[in-house]
């Protein structure tokens, strides 16, 4: 899934480039426009509607994902260690990555944080230097990281989060609206549980991949949504004292 949505954002973007909207796709496939901007906010064009839109640039598909590849080969997917613990050691930057990250302005930043522009600045310049983004004029920030980017499994970031905010994330009864705490137990074979650990992998793919999609809607249209999936072969120590050695 997360491959092709880079594959329909490039393709947008070839669209853009040469000047066709999708009216003009809509013409040429002979559906509605309303039809056309459907498929591709859903990400589910058909190979044979891919294969005629490219034939609308004069492309063929795989011009489509050569150009890809090479929009992609420049993006971070994940950071080095010891980049990760130059952000984690510094809270105010790690606040920072994980709002321009989700596409804030800094503006915004000031707005919502304790944080003027020269702060602003000094730590966008070390995301530019780290090489997350693109540090622009007029303090407009271009991302570089890929869909699939990712903290290290168990890394400086990761760990920050287990150790400071776990207790804080679980501080609440999960009543709230958009909030949801599912406990299941039950005892599963190595091929169950394999396949199981595959799913909540896809699962995390298809948020990352709403998550994406739903970077081009204001701010003001979304909301900070923390989602914690975990696995594991796991005994409650209460129970030690009634086990048998």
């Amino acid at each position: 899934m997360a491959q092709t949505k880079q594959l329909i954002d490039t393709l947008k973007r070839s669209l853009k480039a040469h000047g066709l909207l999708y009216a003009d796709v809509a013409k040429h496939l002979d559906l509605s426009e309303a039809s056309v901007k459907r498929l591709f906010s859903a990400d589910a064009l058909s190979l044979s509607r891919l294969d005629k839109i490219c034939q609308l640039m004069e492309m063929e598909i795989s011009d489509l994902i050569m150009q890809m590849s090479k929009e992609t080969s420049f993006l971070v997917s994940e950071l080095s260690l010891q980049q990760e613990q130059e952000i984690a050691d510094d809270v105010g930057l790690l606040l920072i990555t994980v709002c321009i990250l989700n596409g804030w302005t800094v503006a915004k930043l000031m707005e919502v944080f304790h944080f003027n522009e020269h702060q602003c600045i000094r730590y966008l310049a070390v995301l530019d230097r780290l090489k997350l983004i693109d540090l622009l004029i007029g303090n407009r920030v271009k991302l570089k990281v890929s869909p699939n980017f990712k903290w290290r499994d168990n890394g400086p970031i990761q760990r920050f989060f287990q150790e400071k905010l776990a207790a804080d994330f679980f501080n609440t009864q999960f009543m709230g609206e958009h909030e949801q705490l599912v406990v299941i137990n039950g005892m599963l074979s190595d091929e169950a549980m394999t396949v199981f650990n595959r799913k909540l992998k896809q699962l995390a793919v298809e948020f990352n991949g709403l998550n994406n999609e739903e970077a081009r809607l204001p701010l003001e249209q979304r909301r900070g949504i923390t989602v914690v999936l975990a696995m594991r072969n796991w005994k409650y120590g209460l129970f030690d004292s009634l086990r048998r050695e």
